[in-house]
């Protein structure tokens, strides 16, 4: 199991994009970071979640 945002999640084996779009992030707005690394935007669709990841999605917000 992976740990996405400080929970546990069953999602090894899928592709960072598709989990993305499955739980409604837009992934032009966010920022992942994938076991202390920043996951380019390009290779969201080419890496793939594992056990024992530890993920962090970071959404840009505006405001003022």
């Amino acid at each position: 199991m992976a740990v996405i945002n400080g929970e546990d999640v069953s999602a090894s084996g899928k592709p960072l994009l598709q989990y993305l779009m499955e739980t409604g992030y837009d992934s032009s707005r966010v920022v992942v970071e994938r076991n202390l690394e920043i996951v380019p935007q390009d290779q969201l669709e080419a890496v793939i979640i594992q056990d024992e990841d530890s993920i962090e999605i970071l959404r840009f917000v505006g405001g003022g």
